[in-house]
């Protein structure tokens, strides 16, 4: 889950990308990326860190021209060094950068044909390079010394054929324009819209509408899967559907947890969807529990304080603001490693007694993944004085591993995998556990003016859209997990060891 953003405006564009990146820097902490073009000549910064920290007024004084695009990241597995922020460039065709969200399943298929076929050297692990080279080739293969609109969509459509797995695109072809566009299943999000300035009009790519909403850009829609949207640098907007068969198969832990929730995606409101989040889990509480003794219901701020109020009202039961949140330490489920998450819960959350102590307390949470968090924040609440402490998720027991950007592929590490919710009650010390029901969540995230056909819902029922996962991939993306984080261990240890010497 990363965020990425483009923009074709009128005058400098670095400002305008670097307020959006920052909007969306909730999709990922890692590293940040900008890339302009004026004249012909493009500007590059990209470096680990959060936006605050990659850019600086010096960098921004460098990154002129009224085109470009951006990106901030959140690594999966094998994928945490600076060579691997965005955006990617390419010099042959035209010079072209591209940011990307999601993953491609098909990835090494892929860079064995860039390299053997296309000709075409891969400098890191990062799939995005992959898919800039596949793009690259693809529009190269045209032939045009300036590529039209008809060229760009050919070259996207020949992506669509070769790429396979969930992805969101932003690309920049130097000195002709911005591309946008999304996976045939319409897995990772993608929104554009435009604004009038006195100059003309401006237009913006975006992984969320609320990064258009900060800087007054106009909602137009989401790209369609498989759709491209193609803004040329004299502001002459095409758009084109290039799959042949796109079905809208959003992933819906979008509306759980990645997405803001003053975003709207796919014509269906975050915030709304939370709510009935929230009202789904009180009429399951009440159906299993019509003479429960909840006394208050506290929410695991920030994700989750929607469904909880709702959850609240339905009940008739206080809702209580119990943890204060330090807001300098990062979103714990997207931190590159089990360590980093273990050491920074009580450094993100500090419990407030008066609202637990002698009371039966229902923490509300967006979803329970590792167990590592909820099983922590129960121990605070314990400590806290609570006389029992009931835990609700308001999405169904993770239990399947992500293939398509959200890193949890090991099903080593989802607590609920082969467990039952007693179980994993047990396991986090709840005295009592409720999980939403999948039709409940589905009911949730539906009735917008998109018809939706339905909705990537695989970390909870192993069902995987693109349809070419199989046991053999998920031991092999979980084998080199493993890889990564014992060579990353091993990294650790020889700094301490430095450092102590």
């Amino acid at each position: 889950m990363c965020g990425i953003v483009g923009i074709v405006g009128k005058s400098n564009v670095n400002q305008a990308l670097y307020d959006a990146l920052t909007v969306l820097q909730h999709r990922g902490q890692d590293a940040a990326g900008m890339v302009t073009t004026q004249n012909g000549r493009l500007f590059l910064r990209k470096d680990n860190g959060l936006v605050r920290d990659v850019f600086r007024t010096r960098h921004m004084k460098e990154l002129i021209g009224n085109v470009g695009i951006g990106h901030i990241r959140y690594p999966t597995a094998g994928s945490s060094s600076s060579a691997e922020a965005q955006p990617f460039y390419v010099n042959s065709p035209y010079g072209i950068t591209l940011a990307h969200n999601g993953n491609l399943t098909n990835v090494k298929q892929l860079a064995q044909e860039i390299y053997q076929s296309d000709l075409r050297h891969v400098n890191t692990n990062s799939d995005s390079e992959v898919l800039l080279n596949v793009f690259a080739h693809e529009l190269s293969t045209r032939g045009k010394l300036q590529p039209t609109e008809e060229d760009v969509f050919a070259a996207v459509t020949r992506v669509h054929e070769r790429c396979r797995g969930g992805y969101a695109v932003v690309a920049m072809i130097t000195g002709y324009g911005v591309l946008g566009f999304r996976d045939p299943n319409g897995i990772r999000p993608i929104v554009f819209g435009q604004r009038h300035t006195d100059a003309g009009v401006e237009y913006m790519i975006a992984s969320e509408s609320v990064a258009l909403d900060v800087l007054g850009f106009t909602l137009i829609r989401d790209l369609a899967p498989g759709e491209a949207v193609y803004i040329t640098e004299d502001g002459q907007l095409h758009t084109r559907q290039c799959a042949a068969n796109p079905v809208l198969t959003p992933c819906i832990f979008e509306h759980v947890y990645l997405a803001r929730p003053d975003s709207i995606i796919d014509g269906i409101s975050v915030y709304k969807a939370r709510l009935r989040m929230g009202e789904k889990l009180a009429d399951k509480i009440l159906r299993e529990r019509p003479e429960h003794d909840i006394d208050v219901v506290i929410p695991i701020p920030d994700t989750s304080r929607t469904s909880a109020l709702e959850l609240a009202n339905r009940l008739g039961v206080k809702y209580r603001e119990g943890f204060v949140k330090n807001r300098y330490i990062g979103r714990t489920f997207i931190m590159p490693g089990q360590a980093e998450r273990k050491k920074s819960v009580r450094q993100k959350l500090n419990a407030i007694e008066l609202e637990f102590r002698g009371k039966n307390v229902m923490l509300v949470d967006d979803s329970i993944v590792r167990g590592t968090t909820c099983k922590q924040i129960i121990q605070m609440a314990r400590e806290a004085g609570a006389k029992n402490v009931y835990f609700c998720s308001a999405a169904p027991a993770v239990r399947y591993p992500n293939v398509y950007g959200i890193d949890m592929p090991s099903v080593h590490e989802l607590i609920a995998h082969n467990r039952s919710t007693e179980e994993v009650a047990d396991l986090i010390g709840a005295d009592w556990l409720v999980y939403q029901d999948l039709e409940d969540l589905i009911d949730s995230v539906s009735g917008g003016k998109i018809k939706i056909d339905q909705y990537d819902c695989a970390v909870f029922d192993g069902v995987y859209v693109t349809g070419d996962i199989d046991q053999q991939y998920l031991q092999r993306i979980e084998s080199e997990r493993n890889d990564f984080e014992l060579a990353g261990e091993q990294v650790n240890h020889a700094t301490i060891g430095l450092h102590n010497s």
